[in-house]
C-alpha cells in the first residue's frame, strides 16, 4: 500500500494536504451589518441568471429544441420578470453570460435602463473547473469587457456559471478588482472571501440550491432528469427562507432563471415573494452590488 506520493487515497493524505485543499478559498470575517440602510431589518437581493441558449452551447450542443427553450428566456421570461420588477419598483441583479449579451444586446440595455444590475456569468456558461488558468482568466476578463461595451456599465460582480469555482477563480476575481462574488455557500449572510488564509476584500453574497428555481423545475429528457415541484411548494420554500432572514435581521438572496421561472404558471412566485416581503416593515430591496458595497462600508 502506498504511503506517499500523488496517488494517495484521501484517507491517506497528510494533514498538510487536506488543510491546503480546504483553505484555498474559505469564508472569512462575517459581514452582516448591525442594521441595513434606513434602519431596515432585512435585505432582499433578487437575482436572475440569463443563461438563455448558453446551457446548450456550452455542451457543444446544437439541439434546436433546447436552443428554443433558451430563447424563451429572452422572448417571454425577461419581459415578464421586468414588468413585475417595474410594477413593484424593485431592483435586481441579472447575471449574464457574454454570449447571451452578444445575442441579445437590447435586452441587457433595457435591464440597465430600468435600474437593474448586469454582472458577469462567464463567457458561454463554461465550467470553470475544466479550464486552464489562462483560459479562465481570459474568458472572465473578456466577459467583463463585453458587458461593459453592451450596457455602458463596467460590472463589479461575478457569479460563476453553475456556481463552478476553480482554484484560480478567486485570484482572477481579485485581480480584476471586482467587489463581490455570488457563487459559494458557506453562510446565509455576506462574508469576506479568504484566499490561502489571507483576506481578499472580495464580498461573498452566498447562494444555495435551496434558493434556486432550477433544482425544482429543470428537466432534461435525454438525461432522464424529471424533477418537478409544484410552484406553490417552491414559493413556500422561498417564503420560509425570507421569513427566517427577516427574523434574524440578515440577507435574503434568491436565484431564478428567465427560461425556467418565466412561465405563466411560475412567474407569479416572484410577484408573490416581493409582495410578501414588502408587507413586512423594514425591508431593503437592493442589487447584489449595492448589498456588497454597503456591507463593506459598514465593516470598515
Amino acid at each position: 500500500m502506498k504511503s506517499e506520493g500523488p496517488d494517495l487515497l484521501p484517507w491517506q493524505w497528510p494533514e498538510e494536504r487536506w488543510r491546503g485543499i480546504v483553505n484555498r478559498v474559505r469564508a472569512g470575517r462575517p459581514l452582516r451589518p448591525q442594521r441595513w440602510p434606513g434602519g431596515a431589518r432585512c435585505a432582499v437581493a433578487l437575482s436572475f441568471d440569463s443563461d438563455h441558449e448558453t446551457n446548450e452551447l456550452r455542451e457543444a450542443g446544437e439541439s434546436i429544441g433546447r436552443l428554443s427553450q433558451g430563447q424563451y428566456g429572452n422572448r417571454q421570461g425577461i419581459p415578464r420578470i421586468l414588468e413585475i420588477l417595474k410594477k413593484h419598483g424593485t431592483p435586481a441583479s441579472f447575471f449574464v453570460p457574454a454570449v447571451t449579451a452578444l445575442l441579445y444586446p437590447d435586452e441587457q440595455k433595457r435591464v440597465v435602463a430600468e435600474g437593474h444590475e448586469v454582472a458577469i456569468h462567464g463567457w458561454i456558461h463554461e465550467r470553470n473547473s475544466d479550464l486552464p488558468r489562462e483560459a479562465e482568466r481570459d474568458l472572465q476578463m473578456r466577459s467583463a469587457d463585453v458587458l461593459e461595451r453592451v450596457t455602458g456599465v463596467r460590472p463589479v460582480g461575478i457569479r460563476t456559471p453553475s456556481w463552478d469555482f476553480s482554484p484560480n477563480t478567486l485570484a482572477i476575481t481579485k485581480e480584476m478588482g471586482l467587489v463581490y462574488d455570488s457563487s459559494l455557500m458557506a453562510d446565509v449572510d455576506c462574508y469576506e472571501l479568504e484566499l490561502n488564509g489571507k483576506p481578499t476584500g472580495v464580498v461573498e453574497l452566498p447562494v444555495e440550491w435551496i434558493r434556486d428555481d432550477a433544482v425544482y423545475f429543470n428537466m432534461n429528457r435525454f438525461a432522464s432528469l424529471r424533477p418537478y415541484t409544484p410552484p406553490a411548494d417552491v414559493f413556500d420554500i422561498f417564503k420560509r427562507e425570507f421569513d427566517a432572514a427577516y427574523k434574524e435581521g440578515g440577507l435574503f438572496q434568491v436565484t431564478m432563471h428567465p427560461h425556467i421561472s418565466g412561465y405563466r404558471s411560475r412567474v407569479w412566485i416572484l410577484e408573490a415573494l416581493i409582495s410578501h416581503a414588502k408587507a413586512q416593515q423594514g425591508v431593503w430591496f437592493a442589487t447584489h452590488a449595492e448589498v456588497a458595497g454597503y456591507v463593506l462600508r459598514e465593516a470598515g
